[in-house]
């Protein structure tokens, strides 16, 4: 059984650390695990009265497998036993019920992955939930992941950047909900009977994030001949460097949600909007991150230039391209990033070659962050829907919009007798088609995107090897 040695925060010592993946409990978790999630509909219940419905004692015997496994590893996490109890209750309350719609608020509630977060310490996660950009059912899923809280990064968010909220995670193993694209683990995504109050933790696995971000990077570097600084080639030949940069942008990114001038819920929830007011939200965080990251540099940071490369060269390259073109607001956030570069002669695509102007990069990039912000503290004093024109103006400075459109033809061609979120239903899918620089890189980097499905850093060493 593999053993490793990690820095105990608590003890102020070293203990041993069984990795959970190795125990022979983990497999035969995951195994049962998978067999149930085939019987599950897409509200995560097992309808046991179906014409193909499997045997009740198949499924008891399941989730008893389920139990014993938990309870089994549990020991090596003894910082989850109260997790751990409230999952085996809940599992067991399910089967009680006839396998109806899951309800796990009892073990969610329990789970608090943020209380205490130690750099190298395991969790063991088991709920019904979607995986977003991933399934969207509410299967059942395992995963085995490991808290990423260096020193350096601890040190950050107690003094300048306050998220007790972030976890940055990492893989050991988990099941098939998650060979996805998806990188996140959210609470929202759980099968509950009701959403509590808040939430208390909210996890982003930078390992996937830099996995990806390195394969798709350097296959676009490759495919327009861009030339790197040295420093940056390095970084994406580094995973753990890699990593440390998306940990830190996501930290960044994740609390810039909550600060700044905000003329509405900056994350939407049950909202209805224009996708635009997406894609603007999720390139301001990211923009605000590549902002702190300058900051950081010039005060001798080591993180705070791959932090930078990170933002841009993902939004750059790896968004615009990734996806279906149905209200994509991440991949109209990077065209819009690339689009304002582009008219401001950062970057150059001449001689079939992308050039980057890299002592104008972080100048022009911040600038186009200040505009956004400007938008946003306008947007406090103006109604809502004249606040959508207001950032479809600005978005379409940039990106020429569909020429079917309704909106690109202005207030006049809506009927804006309707409450707001009507007119939502005038938007196009593809409201921002992708410009013909888009489309061709789209194409040549189309295999590479589908290979990041459910990658993990062994992935990219292996292709790498």
């Amino acid at each position: 059984m593999t053993e490793i040695l990690v820095h105990d925060a608590v003890g102020g010592g070293l203990s041993t650390d069984v990795r959970v993946v190795d125990h022979p409990a983990w497999p035969q978790l995951k195994n049962a695990v998978e067999e149930i999630r085939v019987w599950q509909s897409a509200d995560g219940s097992v309808d046991l009265d179906a014409e193909d419905a499997p045997a009740r004692a198949d499924v008891d015997a399941a989730l008893d497998r389920i139990v014993a496994a938990v309870e089994r590893l549990s020991p090596l996490l003894p910082h989850g036993a109260a997790y751990h109890r409230a999952l085996v209750a809940d599992l067991r309350r399910w089967a009680a019920g006839g396998y109806g719609v899951p309800d796990f608020l009892d073990s969610l509630m329990a789970f608090q992955p943020a209380a205490e977060r130690v750099d190298g310490r395991q969790h063991l996660v088991v709920f019904p939930m979607y995986t977003q950009n991933g399934n969207p059912d509410r299967n059942l899923e395992a995963v085995v992941l490991r808290m990423v809280w260096p020193e350096w990064l601890a040190e950050l968010e107690a003094t300048r950047y306050d998220n007790p909220l972030f976890c940055g995670i990492t893989f050991e193993d988990f099941t098939s909900g998650y060979d996805t694209n998806s990188a996140v683990l959210f609470p929202e995504t759980v099968a509950v009977r009701e959403a509590p109050e808040r939430f208390t933790w909210g996890g982003i696995f930078c390992d996937r994030e830099a996995a990806r971000f390195r394969r798709v990077t350097e296959a676009a570097v490759a495919v327009l001949g861009v030339e790197l600084p040295e420093d940056i080639q390095e970084m994406l030949g580094d995973q753990q460097r890699c990593q440390e940069a998306f940990v830190l942008w996501d930290m960044v990114h994740d609390r810039a949600h909550s600060h700044g001038d905000l003329p509405f819920d900056p994350f939407m929830i049950k909202q209805r909007q224009p996708f635009w007011m997406y894609g603007l939200e999720e390139l301001r965080c990211d923009l605000t991150a590549f902002k702190e990251a300058v900051r950081l540099e010039a005060e001798g940071n080591p993180h705070g230039r791959d932090v930078q490369y990170a933002v841009l060269f993902d939004r750059m390259f790896r968004f615009p391209v990734t996806g279906d073109r149905v209200r994509n607001y991440d991949g109209l956030g990077g065209q819009l990033l690339f689009s304002y570069l582009h008219k401001h002669d950062v970057v150059r695509w001449t001689d079939n070659t992308l050039h980057i102007d890299w002592q104008r990069a972080p100048e022009v990039t911040n600038q186009l962050c200040a505009e956004i912000e400007k938008l946003y503290r306008d947007g406090i004093d103006r109604p809502k829907l004249v606040h959508w024109f207001a950032a479809y103006d600005f978005v379409s400075t940039y990106l020429a919009p569909h020429p079917g459109s309704r909106w690109a033809k202005g207030p006049d061609a809506l009927d804006v007798s309707q409450p707001p979120r009507r007119l939502v239903d005038d938007v196009l899918p593809d409201e921002f088609p992708l410009s013909m620089f888009y489309e061709a890189l789209s194409k040549k980097l189309k295999s590479v995107i589908a290979s990041t499905k459910g990658i993990t850093p062994a992935d990219v060493e292996r292709a790498a090897a």
